[in-house]
């Protein structure tokens, strides 16, 4: 019996790449890079099954061009704002995604992110590498304390709980606003707010929201104006989330005290981009995720979406809301 024929978009780990090799005929994308749309359905035309990251984009007329034998899109990555997810259950192809396993190394990096922020480390290890080192300083590099501190959380699904965890072990006083959370849990640590609340007694205001049309440049001119002059601004969850030129015009006139992005628009930032200019942002290359147990876990989840789907079973995490 021949088996099912799938494209496989960009290298994953062996945990799950070996069982979709089992179980599948696969085509691999091994380029560094991204294939291009036209590359991608070259690759994907007539196959049953796609496993793909957040940077393939499938639209429905990707979906139709690949054929109506196509069975189930396994996505790498929690979140599904690559793949339009109402057209694929349109057609009854599932679309599935690797939640949960993410969730604490996601929400360590932006703790750490956070800190090194507050705490200027970058921009110090800059400094002692440069030879502007030449004694103790009682004012050099100031940064911000995070105990008693304000952590605002944009999003209160598991990063948001992880990261309130976090903070506790800290001492800091944790506000969170979320739409879909219209009452906070009584294990929550943390107490909800309205969005200009959250704006304005944030110190540390960290970003942990799916990317919709509502939440698109949520954080913008308007927002950022409103923040503390010594807040810090954190970004692990998507690139549109945060306006860029916004941000910069308020880094560059020091109207909030720092930024962390581990997400930004476009992918990669282009060294050009203004913000590389400055000394109180870090930018980091969407790693929020990379330790090795975390993708082992997400390659796992992905190949086992994926075979369930083309078994014509329920995929074990299925982001379609009907299928």
């Amino acid at each position: 019996m021949s088996k099912p024929k799938v494209f496989v978009t960009r290298k994953i780990p062996d945990k799950g790449f070996e069982l979709v090799k089992d179980f599948c005929d696969v085509d691999l994308w091994t380029g560094d890079l991204p294939p291009s749309r036209d590359e991608l359905l070259q690759h994907a035309r007539g196959v049953e099954g796609v496993l793909c990251l957040l940077t393939d984009l499938f639209d429905g007329d990707m979906m139709d061009a690949i054929g109506p034998q196509l069975k189930v899109i396994s996505n790498f990555a929690v979140g599904c704002d690559n793949i339009d997810v109402l057209a694929a259950t349109a057609r009854g192809i599932s679309v599935g995604n690797t939640p949960d396993v993410l969730t604490d190394v996601t929400a360590d990096f932006a703790f750490a992110l956070m800190m090194s922020a507050g705490r200027r480390i970058p921009e110090a290890d800059c400094y002692a590498r440069s030879g502007a080192w030449k004694t103790w300083q009682p004012m050099a590099l100031l940064g911000l304390e995070m105990k008693g501190a304000t952590l605002g959380l944009l999003g209160f699904g598991r990063v948001g709980k992880a990261m309130a965890r976090r903070a506790a072990g800290f001492d800091m006083r944790v506000i969170y606003y979320d739409p879909l959370e219209t009452k906070s849990p009584s294990d929550a640590r943390a107490t909800r707010v309205e969005f200009e609340t959250l704006l304005e007694e944030s110190d540390f205001l960290s970003l942990h929201t799916p990317l919709t049309d509502e939440t698109r440049h949520v954080i913008a001119a308007d927002a950022l104006s409103k923040m503390k002059p010594n807040a810090v601004l954190v970004n692990t969850s998507r690139g549109p989330v945060v306006d860029l030129e916004a941000l910069y015009r308020a880094l560059e006139e020091k109207r909030i005290f720092a930024a962390g992005l581990d997400v930004t628009e476009p992918e990669p930032l282009p060294l050009n981009h203004p913000l590389f200019a400055l000394d109180n942002i870090i930018v980091t290359p969407h790693i929020a995720s990379s330790s090795k147990a975390a993708r082992d876990k997400m390659a796992w989840i992905a190949a086992k979406n994926l075979i369930a789907g083309l078994k014509g079973e329920r995929l074990p995490n299925c982001f379609n809301p009907r299928l």
